[in-house]
């Protein structure tokens, strides 16, 4: 066995079975009357991580945000921050803070005194609160705005001073709650940015809940995709992405063509399913564990596919034929819908790499469809 890269082990703590999780989330589950909404479940979170729970509404996600935070309390199973355990420990004594996803901001304070009301129950001499709000507020680029009413601000600018508010009592667990969904799309992919390096700096654990997709991918360092209460999956963007575990995740998490089939062959590494919906036998470079006779689908994202007016030449490609639906152009990208002889419609997503109006393969045009075999995945359920 090879020695594990000290560095990878820094950036990623999980993968060190030596390292001590700063959270633990085990056996944590939520009843109400009829209801299961958090399902017996167990997390690991590391210091220092931006960790995202995605799922559709009522997985689950905000009501294990709430028991974090000590709003809510657990029917099962036990949250410990830094060994200790929270259960019973109320949320105003809890070494976290939650920034609403409404922000929450007093109309009437300032932006200093919005940013330093945390501070209120504190022991400190005046200069010292004055040089923790400065601090705060320089640190998310607000310093010269303290005098300014919330309604001053623009919506990025009070996303900003609720952060700062958040942050400044120093918890060692930031929770955040959809913390940038009233953002603008231009400006919620410019503030995820800021998040980032605000979250790199001031080096605490955040914790947030999110429904788009692209956030979680963008911001996380790991990702906890939930379904009716229960984790299905965790892992990196690029895990969750590339190797998704199960049919809900590959379909969950952005856009994915899906053939069923029957696996015909095992060999070495590769996998072949004939699949009708295909009108052909597909090859994928998989070790997944299946048998031949198995019904499975083969998952394959739109960007990994190839199009062309004339057919691929090459080895240990899948090729089909079809005739283009749909179009449409995105600027830096176009999508195609594209219905094969068998009906499915597959979707192609493919860069517009040169600058020109025309269209090299347009409505009606019949194409050809081409993968590498280890460009999809087998899914077993």
């Amino acid at each position: 066995m090879g020695q594990s890269d000290p560095k990878q082990l820094a950036d990623r703590p999980w993968l060190d079975p030596n390292a001590q999780p700063q959270v633990v989330i085990d056996g944590v589950c939520k009843t109400y009357p009829g209801v299961t909404a958090v399902d017996n479940v167990g997390l690991r979170i590391f210091k220092g991580e931006m960790f995202a729970l995605v799922g559709s509404s009522g997985c689950g996600k905000t009501t294990l945000l709430r028991m974090l935070a000590g709003f809510t309390q657990p029917t099962a199973g036990q949250i410990t921050i830094d060994g200790a355990l929270m259960n019973e420990v109320p949320p105003h004594q809890r070494p976290v803070n939650m920034m609403f996803q409404s922000y929450a901001l007093f109309p009437h304070m300032t932006v200093e005194n919005n940013v330093g009301y945390g501070l209120r129950r504190m022991a400190l001499e005046p200069a010292v609160r004055q040089q923790r709000i400065q601090a705060a507020l320089d640190m998310v680029q607000l310093g010269a705005l303290g005098q300014r009413k919330p309604h001053q601000l623009s919506g990025g600018q009070r996303q900003r001073v609720a952060l700062a508010r958040a942050l400044i009592r120093r918890p060692k667990v930031l929770l955040l709650d959809e913390p940038l969904s009233a953002l603008d799309k231009k400006l919620r992919e410019q503030t995820q940015f800021e998040l980032m390096n605000i979250q790199y700096k001031v080096g605490t654990t955040f914790i947030f809940v999110t429904h788009d997709q692209d956030e979680a991918m963008a911001l996380a360092t790991r990702i906890a995709v939930m379904d009716h209460g229960k984790v299905i999956q965790v892992g990196t963007p690029a895990e969750i992405y590339e190797f998704p575990q199960t049919r809900f995740i590959a379909d969950f998490i952005g856009t994915t063509n899906f053939f069923e089939g029957t696996v015909t062959g095992v060999e070495s590494g590769q996998i072949r399913v004939h699949s009708p919906e295909a009108g052909a036998e597909l090859l994928v470079d998989d070790r997944g564990q299946v048998r031949v006779g198995q019904q499975v689908w083969v998952a394959l994202r739109p960007e990994k596919i190839r199009l062309s007016k004339e057919p691929p030449a090459g080895e240990r490609i899948n090729r089909l034929k079809g005739v283009v639906a749909e179009l449409g152009y995105l600027g830096n990208r176009s999508t195609y819908r594209i219905r094969t002889p068998s009906g499915k419609i597959l979707t192609v997503l493919g860069k517009n790499e040169q600058r020109t109006s025309e269209w090299s393969i347009d409505w009606s045009d019949e194409v050809f469809l081409s993968w590498n075999a280890n460009a999809a995945i087998v899914l077993q359920s």
